[in-house]
C-alpha cells in the first residue's frame, strides 16, 4: 500500500460521524444530506511562499488559516458552513506536515461545525499547495450579495483593520456567527469579507452596486498591528487599516433606520460606523475635508 493510501486511511480514521454526511471520504463522492435553502459554494487556494511560509508559521496554522479563510466567504453572505473538502498537493517525504495540516483544518472545521467529506491528495517537489471548497447553506432571508448597497446606506465593520501580516492573517476566526446575528437583526444590503484590504473590497461593493461611499477617517477602527508597522513602513496607522488586507472583518452597508438600530442595541460587539454611500466616487473624509480614495489593497499579479 503506497504512503498516500496510508494518508488516506489515516484520514478516514479521524473523522467524525455527521448527520448531515451520508457517505464521507473514502468513496469517488461524498453524499450529503442537501439544504433547506440554496446552497452556497466557495473556493480559495493558498500556495507557499505567496499567502504562507510554512516553514516559519508550521502546517497546522497553514490548516487554520486554509479552513478559515474559505468559512469567511461563507460569513461573507451571511451564511451557515455545512461542509468542505480539501485537495493538496504536499512536498514529498511529508507525513508529518500532511498530519499537523489536517488537524489545523479540523481545529476550524470543528469549531464551526464543519465537517471535511473528502477532496484530493498528491505529493510533488514543489512547495505545499492547499485549496478548500467550502459548501454553505443560505439564511432563511437569502444570500447577502455585494450587489444591493444604495446611496444613503450606512456603511460599517465588524472589527479593527490594519497589519495582520503580524499574525492575525493565520489566527482569523471568521465572523460566521457575527454575520447570522446581524443578518436575523437587519436586513443587510450587501456585505464582503475583508481579505483584499477595506479600500478594495469596499470598492467591489461599490462596483457590484452601481454607487460611490464617502469613509469617516476618523471613524474608521485602526488595530494595534497596524499602529505598531506604522514605526517603520513609512505608511500611517490610517494607510494600513485601508490597504493590508487578510483582516477577515465584514464590511456591510445597511439603511439609516437600521444602522440607528444597531448602533442603538448592537447585536454583536466590535460594530462602528465607518462611512455612508453616496452617488458616486469613492472618498475619504478627514478633518471634513472630503478628497479621492485609491481603492488600494492586495491584489494578486497574473
Amino acid at each position: 500500500m503506497t504512503q498516500e493510501f496510508h494518508y488516506i486511511d489515516w484520514l478516514r480514521s479521524q473523522t467524525t460521524p455527521d448527520p448531515r454526511v451520508l457517505l464521507g471520504p473514502g468513496d469517488d463522492c461524498a453524499v450529503l444530506v442537501p439544504p433547506r435553502n440554496p446552497l452556497l459554494v466557495t473556493t480559495d487556494m493558498l500556495m507557499d511562499g505567496t499567502d504562507f511560509i510554512v516553514a516559519e508559521v508550521g502546517p497546522r496554522r497553514v490548516g487554520r488559516k486554509a479552513m478559515a479563510a474559505n468559512l469567511s466567504d461563507i460569513a461573507a453572505m451571511a451564511g451557515k458552513p455545512i461542509g468542505a473538502v480539501v485537495s493538496v498537493a504536499l512536498p514529498r517525504s511529508s507525513r508529518e506536515l500532511a498530519e499537523q495540516l489536517y488537524l489545523g483544518l479540523r481545529d476550524v472545521g470543528d469549531a464551526f461545525g464543519v465537517p471535511i467529506v473528502g477532496g484530493d491528495t498528491n505529493s510533488w517537489n514543489g512547495p505545499l499547495v492547499i485549496s478548500v471548497t467550502a459548501f454553505g447553506e443560505a439564511s432563511e432571508r437569502g444570500a447577502v450579495l455585494r450587489s444591493g448597497a444604495k446611496p444613503g446606506d450606512w456603511i460599517f465593520v465588524t472589527g479593527p483593520l490594519g497589519g495582520s501580516i503580524r499574525g492575525h492573517h493565520l489566527d482569523l476566526t471568521p465572523r460566521v456567527r457575527e454575520a447570522l446575528a446581524l443578518h436575523a437583526a437587519v436586513e443587510l444590503h450587501a456585505m464582503c469579507d475583508i481579505s483584499d484590504g477595506l479600500a478594495g473590497d469596499l470598492n467591489h461593493i461599490l462596483e457590484e452596486s452601481k454607487c460611490g461611499a464617502v469613509l469617516f477617517a476618523e471613524a474608521i477602527p485602526v488595530s494595534s498591528d497596524a499602529v505598531e508597522m506604522s514605526r517603520t513602513s513609512g505608511k500611517t496607522p490610517l494607510q494600513h487599516a485601508l490597504g493590508d488586507g487578510e483582516d477577515f472583518e465584514l464590511v456591510f452597508t445597511v439603511s439609516p433606520a437600521d444602522g440607528e438600530r444597531l448602533l442603538r442595541e448592537p447585536p454583536i460587539s466590535g460594530l462602528v460606523k465607518i462611512g455612508e454611500c453616496v452617488e458616486s466616487g469613492l472618498w475619504l473624509e478627514m478633518a471634513g475635508k472630503r478628497e479621492p480614495l485609491q481603492p488600494t489593497g492586495w491584489v494578486h499579479e497574473m
